[in-house]
């Protein structure tokens, strides 16, 4: 008897120790690479002629890749990319270089959206968020944000007072993975003392990112489910949750220059058929609106 109390006891300390550096494990990001969180946007010289915004959404996001292929094949040339959680994973990708097409077959192959680190320790979440921060990182070359290609800027949201923060230096993967700690899913992301959580919980298509680094033309994309999508015997809770989406949505998409809104209903699986469905769609909404894109393009930014 003595001896399997023993063993008990070995075993809690065990489970405790693991808990414990889970729960720690959040607040490791303090290296001097670790990105710097700012509560507004420094301008960019010279300033972006093009900034495109692209917006949180989970699974909906795919639609990004359709309308990067669109930007592309038209040769219309972005110069700072913003993206809040979904958005900020794969523009981050874009801004790195890759093409839509690149882009296309990582999602066909599983891509960064199925990187998950399933735990039961994990802390206010049951994914940690590692695996997404490593992969990113590696597929980045282990670039800090500074030093790529295209500016780039990932929207999170502080938690302790849900405001908006910003990161545009430091490392990539850490930055994105806090965009992406969706809530009570992911487990929120320390950084120097401080939690932060998916940028959809404060600004899901932030358009004053863009503004504030001093872009002259803002391209916003909303992947988010178009007003009155919602299905018959959708729950009052859901309705909610997309009415609360809309009210910090709704007055970002004011004060951009031009506005993607792929229409995908009111689906959320993550099914291969749905992935497929969603960067058509982006497609197909952004290849409508092109002439409109192009003209509005001419006429901001005509010498």
């Amino acid at each position: 008897m003595k001896a399997d109390l023993q063993r008990l006891g070995a075993w809690a300390a065990v489970l405790i120790a693991t808990w414990s550096l889970t729960a720690c494990a959040q607040f490791n990001h303090a290296q001097p690479n670790s990105p710097l969180a700012r509560s507004a946007v420094p301008a960019i010289t010279p300033a972006p002629r093009v900034a495109l915004v692209l917006g949180s959404g989970g699974p909906r996001g795919y639609a990004h890749i359709g309308v990067m292929r669109v930007l592309e094949d038209a040769g219309i040339g972005v110069d700072l990319v913003v993206g809040s959680s979904v958005g900020a994973l794969l523009g981050s990708f874009w801004a790195h270089g890759y093409s839509a097409k690149a882009l296309d077959d990582l999602s066909q192959t599983g891509g960064p959206l199925t990187v998950f680190d399933f735990s039961l320790w994990a802390d206010r979440g049951w994914i940690h968020g590692q695996r997404l921060q490593d992969y990113v990182n590696k597929g980045l070359n282990n670039r800090n944000i500074e030093d790529m290609p295209r500016p780039f800027i990932a929207v999170a949201t502080r938690m302790h007072d849900k405001q908006p923060v910003f990161f545009n230096s430091g490392n990539v993967g850490v930055a994105v993975r806090a965009s992406s700690a969706v809530h009570r899913i992911f487990s929120p992301v320390g950084i120097h003392g401080v939690e932060y959580e998916d940028g959809d919980e404060s600004l899901p298509v932030a358009v004053r990112a863009a503004r504030q680094a001093g872009a002259r033309f803002v391209i916003a994309v909303d992947v988010t489910a178009r007003p009155g999508s919602a299905p018959k015997g959708t729950s009052a809770s859901r309705l909610e949750r997309e009415a609360r989406r809309r009210a910090r949505i709704d007055p970002e998409l004011q004060h951009a220059d031009f506005v993607i809104h792929p229409d995908m209903g009111f689906a959320t699986r993550p099914t291969p058929d749905f992935f497929r469905m969603a960067r058509q769609s982006g497609e197909d909404e952004a290849r409508l609106l092109l002439p409109q894109l192009k003209a509005a393009l001419e006429k901001q930014l005509a010498p």
